[in-house]
C-alpha cells in the first residue's frame, strides 16, 4: 500500500488471521460454512498481501496485474455462484474492489490527481462504510447470548467469529481504500 508502515503492518495481520481463520472454517461440517469460506479466505490472503507497506516490499509493476486476474476470476467465480442460488453479492463486491485496487496500485502514487477522490472509490468507499456499520450491529445480539452461548460449537462453525473475520476484512478494505 501507497501509505505509512505500522498501519500496513497491522492491516497484514488483521488480514492474514481473517484468511487463517475462514480456512478453518472450510473445514466445518456446515455447509454454508464451507461455502463462503474459500473466497473470504482468498481476500483476506489477498488484502494481507496488498497490504504489505511499500518500504518494505514494492512487487513488481505485473504483479499487480497478476493480483487483478486472481480476484477477476473470483468475481466471475461469485457472479456463477450467483447465477446458481448461492447469494452473496458482497463477495461480487469485495473481489470487484479488489480488482479495482489491484489496477489502481500498478499506477504510480497518487496517481489519482489533485480531482479528489475518483467517483469509483468513493462508492466502494460507502459501501463498505455502511457494510462495516450494519455488521457491527448484527454482531452485538450474538455477543450477548452470553458466556456459555458457544459451548460444545467447533471453532470454524462459529457464527459470531465468522462474522467477526467478514467485519475485520470490512475494515481492513475501507483502511486500504482510504490510502488509494
Amino acid at each position: 500500500m501507497h501509505g505509512p508502515a505500522s498501519p500496513g503492518w497491522l492491516l497484514v495481520a488483521l488480514c492474514a488471521v481473517s484468511g487463517a481463520y475462514c480456512l478453518l472454517r472450510m473445514r466445518s461440517p456446515v455447509e454454508e460454512q464451507r461455502r463462503t469460506a474459500g473466497g473470504e479466505a482468498l481476500m483476506g490472503f489477498g488484502m494481507a498481501a496488498m497490504a504489505v507497506p511499500a518500504a518494505v516490499f514494492t512487487p513488481p509493476p505485473w504483479a499487480w496485474h497478476g493480483y487483478a486476474v486472481v480476484f477477476g476470476a473470483a468475481a466471475l467465480h461469485a457472479l456463477w455462484s450467483g447465477r446458481a442460488g448461492a447469494r452473496h453479492p458482497h463477495h461480487l463486491v469485495g473481489t470487484a474492489a479488489m480488482v479495482y485496487m489491484s489496477l489502481a496500485m500498478s499506477g504510480p502514487p497518487g496517481g489519482h490527481g489533485a480531482s479528489g477522490v475518483p467517483l469509483v472509490t468513493g462508492v466502494l468507499l460507502a459501501y463498505f462504510t455502511g457494510y462495516v456499520l450494519v455488521s457491527g450491529v448484527r454482531l452485538v445480539p450474538v455477543a450477548a447470548g452470553g458466556a456459555g452461548a458457544g459451548a460444545g460449537v467447533a471453532w470454524g462453525d462459529r457464527p459470531e467469529l465468522a462474522r467477526v473475520c467478514r467485519l475485520s476484512m470490512g475494515i481492513a478494505m475501507v483502511a486500504m481504500l482510504l490510502t488509494l
